[in-house]
């Protein structure tokens, strides 16, 4: 049986990997950017005033790897992204925000071409090595002109800041987010975004990583869908897959050879800081949400049991209300029909209050898990007893900011 666990802040994330040291490990107070990475963000005309286009530069050809939403609608950039990424090297990355360029056909594959081809001439490189990403309104087509002419001049305002790329990159989100640590001499950074249409099935609304580091683009793919299957795939706002995700990582080795075994560590350890950041700013949130699934019968069920969990719409307003209804709790586990499931094993704690013991309601006092619910972190603890299998998914709560954000967003 796992042990109970008690609230922490989001700088206890670390404690969700067990059996990984943080010792190789240092984050930045404040993030920076790689040796040789710069960024630049500006308005150009896609939104009314904020920071709509960025773009993330390589002062040499780096290593790249990616992966991509499985949506069966895939934006233009999506199609454009996979076939550039098959060389693995990259020496830019240009994102629009506002318009995802989404259900727009062969045109809106033209239009990715076109801002690869803009951002690669202002960049002095070539557009098969731009990867873009473009995030907002579907169905909309890229104002590619408006585009063009912002990228214009942009090179001139590259600078070491990734809260500056951050800027440029967000929709819904309530601020930039950018995260760095330090790896023996290399440095890794990631820049992120999204607060809605959070499940992914391979990484997480646009995610980029970058790093000194000297890495193969084979080893690099490798090192990050290691990372992504546990921090970006285990996130979920509201079980929506996008049609945008990407996660991209960069290397472009100026920082010499690094202990591979460290680097996958802190590639993990950020991915998970990352994944809860994008948690936290959910859509309408007010929790931070972590499940952690114990002794189920297998990986993939304990990832499946950790997802009915974090995604149950009674359970994220159970949070949001700190309402202790703990048979919410036991639903979203019981209607796992195709996972191996024993009330008679099954135990469960809030924020390290038990209460479910052998698949019964405890008679905990409700004043004490009432309180533990408002915490800005709520964990739920799922210790199933039926085998070794151990996972964390994370979310939020369920709020009628989330209504009001979705109810106009394409209108807005």
């Amino acid at each position: 049986m796992a042990s109970p666990l008690r609230t922490g802040d989001l700088s206890r994330h670390h404690h969700i990997l067990p059996a990984m040291p943080t010792s190789r490990t240092v984050f930045h107070t404040t993030p920076i950017l790689p040796r040789g990475f710069t960024t630049a963000s500006r308005n150009v005309g896609l939104k009314p005033t904020a920071r709509d286009l960025a773009l993330f530069v390589s002062e040499v050809d780096a290593a790249a790897a990616a992966v991509f939403t499985r949506n069966h609608f895939p934006g233009a950039p999506i199609i454009l992204g996979r076939e550039t990424i098959r060389r693995g090297v990259l020496r830019a990355i240009v994102v629009n925000s506002k318009v995802s360029n989404v259900a727009t056909g062969e045109r809106g594959v033209d239009d990715a071409r076109q801002m690869a081809t803009a951002a690669a001439a202002e960049l002095g490189t070539s557009a098969d090595r731009v990867l873009v990403s473009s995030t907002g309104v579907i169905g909309v087509r890229l104002p590619i002109g408006k585009i063009e002419a912002g990228l214009r001049g942009m090179s001139a305002e590259l600078q070491g800041d990734p809260l500056v790329g951050a800027q440029g990159i967000m929709t819904t989100d309530t601020y930039p987010k950018a995260i760095s640590a330090s790896v023996g001499d290399a440095i890794i950074s990631w820049v992120a975004k999204g607060s809605g249409m959070i499940e992914p099935n391979m990484a997480t609304m646009l995610a980029y990583v970058f790093t000194d580091a000297a890495l193969d683009a084979t080893t690099l793919d490798t090192m990050l869908r290691t990372a992504v299957g546990e921090s970006f795939n285990m996130l979920s706002v509201d079980s929506d897959t996008s049609t945008s995700d990407t996660c991209v990582i960069m290397a472009n080795g100026l920082a010499g050879a690094v202990d591979h075994d460290a680097f996958q560590e802190a590639l993990n350890i950020g991915c998970v800081r990352m994944t809860e950041l994008l948690a936290r700013d959910g859509e309408g949130a007010t929790r931070l949400l972590r499940v952690h699934v114990r002794s189920a019968a297998s990986d993939g069920e304990a990832r499946r049991i950790a997802k009915s969990v974090v995604n149950s719409p009674l359970v994220k307003t159970m949070v949001h209300g700190a309402d202790p209804n703990v048979g919410r709790l036991l639903m979203a586990v019981g209607k796992c029909f195709d996972c191996t499931v024993n009330p008679d094993t099954t135990d469960a704690w809030i924020n390290g209050y038990q209460v479910v013991s052998g698949g019964l309601r405890l008679d905990f006092d409700e004043a004490i898990v009432r309180t533990a619910l408002s915490a800005d972190v709520v964990e739920l603890e799922v210790a199933l007893g039926v085998g070794n299998a151990d996972t964390t998914a994370w979310g939020c709560d369920l709020t009628k900011g989330y209504i009001d954000e979705n109810a106009a967003y394409y209108s807005s």
